[in-house]
């Protein structure tokens, strides 16, 4: 039969009684407690009154327990019993509750000498997520941190953003809104991507493009949506204080701000804001669920691109209130005639190293472009990557996609041209951007200037692709003789602008 020990006669040992007084098996308590000796004896509960820390008082009970509870309200009063009833029965189970405040060296001694120990603030955060969730206590942490913002509220997306971080945003905006803030969605850069004009247009949201000569200061707080640090990947000076970040991306360093949320397991930024609108449906009307769903569509190529079973859970969730045929609308956008351009040329100025494609589009007027380019010719046969630059406004902008690939593109494009310009995203998906600075006055001709544009992108390139790759192409080289490997890169702003 299965003896059980208590010692001490607190609230918890009160609990531990009431629930296994009717169990099978015998349960004694031990007090110092003479008032309490009465009230607590059962019929099937056996109370005696003694000193728990007295060892010879221990040594004198009737039975040796298989499981020792230590359960005073007192934390070094635990320590002392749990270390005297150690000595007395070696092999029992013995279960500590460490107590409220206690300091650490007390703490120490009660985890040297118990099988367990009971944390009363560890057990309250337990029954708080048993009870809530996680989700639960991250919605009103969030909660708590927009009502301390004040009246207005910057909502900033990634530079050019992308339908992810449009839709995050404006999710956010709904969430701060029902709390009494006044936000205001902003991002810099442009929005060119016809699909995402058609996205922003048809769903009618009302959004800031902010510049350098934007007056921060009638901002009271600043939250980032699909990107986590000011001053990257954004033009928000870098010493912003930052008090709301809600990520996909796996952060590269650590991040500040009051309140984060940064789940790298999950497809799109998106996914994360449904969990908080779950909890508050009235929040969510037509156009929050459509955008929230093309979202996570783009980001996930289609749920076929670093989908988690959340994102499929969020879009099953938000399909029913979306606007199926306003979707297909946005989907279906007409292609501009500068685009159709941008595609014609990198088609005719591509090179192929083995599987690697590479091509310099020349002048560009819809840096977008290039990203529709390089989806269009990861399409090519025996090409499992695509990298494709042009040049505007003094800046070289390059676009990488891949499929099968056995390198990490945001990793590759950060190693090629980190150093000299901006560069990230996705495994399959990234970009960057390049200052041209003294290259563009080696020579008035556009031709000159793209020749050596063209050297030092692909060769920076290939270099880095070969440094991370574990698998090379026999008998393929790149400039200077490298060897090229198979795979490639991809863009960190998916559609972005």
């Amino acid at each position: 039969m299965t003896s059980r020990l208590v010692l001490g006669a607190g609230p918890l040992a009160r609990s531990v009684i009431d629930a296994l007084g009717d169990d099978r098996g015998e349960l004694t308590v031990l007090t110092a407690d003479e008032h309490r000796v009465d009230t607590l004896r059962t019929e099937t509960v056996s109370v005696k009154h003694g000193d728990p820390a007295d060892r010879d008082v221990l040594t004198a009970l009737a039975s040796t327990p298989d499981t020792i509870l230590v359960a005073t309200q007192n934390g070094e009063r635990n320590a002392a019993v749990a270390t005297a009833a150690r000595a007395v029965f070696p092999a029992a189970m013995l279960v500590v509750y460490v107590g409220h405040d206690t300091a650490a060296d007390v703490s120490e001694t009660v985890e040297t000498v118990a099988d367990r120990v009971i944390d009363p603030g560890a057990a309250v955060t337990g029954h708080l997520f048993e009870r809530v969730g996680e989700e639960g206590v991250r919605i009103r942490q969030l909660q708590r941190v927009l009502r301390d913002v004040g009246d207005r509220l910057a909502i900033v997306m990634h530079d050019n953003p992308d339908p992810d971080a449009i839709a995050s945003g404006v999710a956010l905006a709904r969430l701060a809104s029902a709390v009494g803030c006044d936000p205001q969605l902003c991002y810099y850069g442009a929005i060119t991507h016809q699909e995402n004009r058609a996205f922003v247009n048809l769903l009618e949201f009302d959004l800031r493009n902010l510049d350098e000569e934007t007056d921060l200061s009638a901002y009271d707080g600043f939250a980032l949506v699909d990107h986590s640090r000011p001053g990257v990947n954004d033009q928000l000076p870098p010493d912003t204080p930052i008090d709301i970040v809600i990520d996909h991306h796996p952060p590269r360093a650590p991040i500040e701000a009051r309140f984060v949320d940064l789940r790298s397991d999950v497809g799109a930024t998106s996914t994360l804001l449904v969990d908080y609108l779950r909890r508050f449906d009235s929040l969510l009307d037509e156009a929050i669920a459509t955008g929230l769903l093309f979202g996570i569509s783009v980001d996930t190529k289609e749920f076929r691109r670093e989908v988690s079973a959340d994102d499929f859970q969020a879009a099953a969730y938000l399909l029913p209130h979306a606007n199926l045929d306003t979707l297909q609308r946005i989907e279906d956008p007409s292609m501009s005639g500068d685009t159709l351009d941008t595609i014609g040329n990198a088609i005719q100025n591509r090179r192929q190293e083995g599987s690697v494609l590479l091509s310099c589009v020349g002048k560009l007027s819809d840096r977008d472009a290039l990203a529709q380019a390089a989806d269009r010719l990861l399409d090519l046969q025996d090409v499992s990557s695509t990298l494709i630059y042009g040049v505007m406004d003094g800046t070289i902008y390059a676009s990488a996609r891949a499929r099968g690939m056995d390198v990490d593109l945001g990793e590759v494009l950060r190693e090629a041209f980190g150093q000299i310009g901006s560069a990230g995203g996705h495994a399959d998906m990234a970009g960057a951007q390049i200052t041209l600075g003294v290259l563009e006055s080696v020579e008035d001709r556009d031709e000159s200037l793209h020749e050596i544009v063209r050297s030092v992108v692909d060769e920076r390139f290939l270099n880095a692709v070969q440094s991370r790759s574990n698998r090379l192409l026999a008998g393929v080289f790149g400039p200077r003789g490298h060897n090229v490997t198979e795979e490639y890169l991809d863009e960190e702003t998916d559609r972005s602008e």
